[in-house]
């Protein structure tokens, strides 16, 4: 059983424009956290009532006429973390933490893994880590870290640090990455082990970009 926080949306029903798009509006599920298209539904102003009170991402179903919440029967529910209204105020996006694949045939979007752009890995691979930290399975990598404590996964991101700098200087490309890569998951682990994460990590970086 899931205990989700309730958030609060700053958003009424009122301003959308419901008329034109005769009461049911397209509604773009996105991960918050990678921005994979997770899938396409649609809301009226009932679905959207629901979800904006429960949290819990509801969607008008045009084959049952009735309303559905997402995995309300799998399990897989979608948990709304922001909702947004295009310019001409009759389209939906969702920024939504998945519990589960989003798509019915099981897989994390209905859109397929071809469909996610290579970038978005990265917040996936955070996430991974996250779950690494969370679960301890036995026998991964990632758990030793944990168990070593900050203070040796901080001299393993020093180490992988110097290893890059050496390859960007003395070797070809491909150990430049090979080195850049290591450095990058073990600077995750170490953000990981503080509590923080690559979400963080991004707002300051947003941050400071607004900034300059």
């Amino acid at each position: 059983m899931h205990d989700f926080p309730k958030l609060v949306f700053d958003l009424s029903p009122e301003t959308l424009d419901w008329d034109k798009v005769g009461g049911l509006l397209p509604v773009i599920v996105q991960h918050w956290r990678d921005g994979r298209v997770l899938m396409l539904g649609y809301m009226n102003r009932e679905a959207l009532g629901v979800t904006l009170e429960s949290g819990k991402v509801t969607f008008f179903s045009r084959s049952k006429q009735r309303l559905w919440t997402k995995g309300e029967s799998s399990g897989h529910v979608l948990i709304a973390r922001s909702i947004h209204i295009d310019c001409d105020r009759d389209t939906l996006l969702v920024h939504a933490e998945p519990h589960g694949p989003t798509c019915h045939l099981g897989s994390e979007t209905c859109f397929g893994a071809v469909a996610d752009p290579d970038i978005t890995f990265l917040p996936q691979l955070d996430t991974l880590v996250e779950q690494r930290q969370r679960e301890r399975p036995a026998n991964h990598y990632t758990t030793a870290l944990f168990e070593s404590g900050v203070r040796r996964i901080a001299q393993k991101v020093g180490e992988e640090g110097v290893e890059t700098a050496l390859a960007a200087v003395a070797q070809d490309d491909s150990a430049l990455i090979g080195e850049a890569a290591d450095l990058l998951y073990h600077l995750l682990v170490l953000l990981r082990s503080r509590g923080l994460g690559l979400v963080e990590l991004v707002g300051r970086l947003r941050e400071r970009h607004t900034a300059d």
